[in-house]
């Protein structure tokens, strides 16, 4: 598997835990933004990239029985190869941006304003709706 980025092999149920936490996380995301209480919506956006990634690790263990490892920027790589051409470019796209700002909302100085946050949960909603029908 060189080459190919840490994964692990994960036993039938890994799929559904897995797709109960991305709605966990992206319901609290939802909730942080229609409250719309902040200055900064990185706390939600946060929450947006951990369901994303709980949605791709609920494909690709429903699909190969794998996951991502550790490395999260590999997940749209390997959500990419256990899909192939069933990955629309919207999706892996959408994937691949929202894990991009992992860093910037968990480390940096720059903070989310609502309008992004709304955008992101829209996007991220298409990107669930996708997912799900998946599984």
């Amino acid at each position: 598997m060189t080459g190919q980025g840490p994964r692990k092999a994960v036993d039938g149920g890994h799929s559904g835990a897995r797709l109960l936490q991305a709605r966990e996380f992206h319901e609290s995301a939802r909730s942080l933004v229609v409250l719309a209480q902040s200055k900064s919506y990185n706390g939600a956006v946060t929450l947006m990239v951990t369901a994303a990634i709980a949605y791709g690790d609920a494909i690709t263990a429903h699909v190969k029985g794998i996951v991502n490892k550790q490395d999260h920027q590999n997940a749209p790589r390997l959500l990419r190869e256990v899909l192939g051409d069933r990955l629309p470019d919207k999706q892996g796209k959408f994937f691949r941006k929202l894990l991009g700002r992992k860093d910037e909302v968990n480390y940096g100085a720059r903070s989310t304003t609502l309008d992004e946050a709304q955008r992101l949960l829209e996007e991220l909603d298409e990107f669930a709706a996708w997912a799900e029908g998946k599984l």
